[in-house]
């Protein structure tokens, strides 16, 4: 593993640098690399963002987002990008499978690999590791390893304190989770008075969606919840046809779980929607309860206690068969 003092050595002088983020970006993963990457420009370095897929509208306004590579768009560039690169950043995941094909060529690289996350179990792929479990944020370890890491927080500007914002308050529920702690509202206090807008970037978030989106919505809530009080759980399905129907886009189902959370006594939400490959499920729970050990043990998948994803390989309705069954597992802790 590099030591931080000779990652500082490395970036002393101009490098070719990728900054990658995982499948299907969120705000976070889109706030820390483009917050990494307008602090690297500054720098002098040559860097490119490349993530292994789009990402959702309600995010393009973000700084630099112009200059990001979507490797599904762009894959001969971007394998020259990666091939060519002397570090790679590897920002809000810890596997490389979580970021595709693109995982395989980062694996091949010669670059150093730098992982700056907050997921559990990282897979042992790197050469430095800013890494935090008790981040609610990747852009939260990224601030820490500009200001603090690389004692650099001087070249700290808008840009930057806007994007970081961004993934701070989408990571941590708007600062209503039980990761936003102290710690964070000072950073958060901090990035406010180098000029993050915090009004404006909710706004761009939150208050962004299309006619279709809310449609969607409004189905889903209408016709698709169903509450299982015996194990205070509820459930959101949706097949491809109702996809379909919607004209739904990457970031158009973003958040949609969090509705069925809201339902007084609910301890897990799950939203389970079949895609064109594989059934997707995004749970969330409340208190203690082990989101992510589900996704783990049953659905290839994982993440935090409180939010977590996964997938299975059968289709819509045995999925759902599946997930209702094992229920009866964790009833005691459902109804605690």
């Amino acid at each position: 593993m590099l030591s931080i003092s000779e990652l500082k050595s490395l970036l002393a002088t101009p490098q070719k640098i990728v900054i990658t983020t995982h499948h299907k970006p969120d705000g976070d993963a889109m706030g820390s690399s483009l917050g990494l990457y307008a602090y690297l420009i500054q720098k002098g370095h040559h860097v490119k963002v490349i993530t292994p897929t789009d990402y959702p509208y309600f995010l393009h306004w973000l700084p630099n987002n112009a200059d990001v590579i979507i490797y599904t768009d762009e894959q001969e560039r971007s394998a020259k990008l990666v091939a060519e690169a002397s570090i790679v950043f590897c920002l809000d995941f810890n596997a490389l499978s979580r970021i595709n094909e693109l995982g395989e060529l980062v694996r091949a690289s010669e670059a150093y690999k730098v992982m700056i996350d907050h997921h559990l179990e990282p897979e042992d792929f790197d050469d430095y590791r800013h890494w935090s479990i008790n981040a609610c944020a990747a852009a939260q370890l990224v601030y820490d390893f500009i200001v603090n890491e690389l004692e650099d927080g001087a070249m700290m500007n808008k840009d930057i304190a806007t994007c970081l914002y961004t993934g701070i308050m989408t990571d941590s529920g708007s600062f209503r989770f039980e990761s936003a702690n102290a710690a964070v509202y000072r950073i958060a206090a901090d990035l406010i008075d180098l000029g993050a807008e915090h009004w404006r970037i909710h706004q761009l978030v939150y208050d962004n969606a299309t006619e279709n989106r809310l449609r969607f919505l409004g189905h889903c809530l209408s016709e698709k919840l169903e509450i299982l009080r015996e194990f205070n759980t509820a459930i959101i399905k949706v097949t491809k046809e109702e996809l379909q129907k919607y004209n739904i886009v990457t970031g158009d189902t973003e958040g949609i779980v969090n509705y069925a959370l809201s339902v007084n006594g609910v301890k897990l939400a799950a939203f389970i929607i079949e895609r064109t490959d594989k059934v997707k499920l995004s749970l969330r729970s409340t208190g203690d309860f082990p989101a992510n050990e589900i996704c783990r043990r049953y659905f290839n998948g994982g993440g935090h206690r409180n939010a977590a994803g996964g997938y299975s390989d059968k289709n819509l309705e045995d999925t759902v068969l599946d997930f209702k069954a094992l229920l009866t597992e964790y009833k005691n802790q459902l109804l605690r």
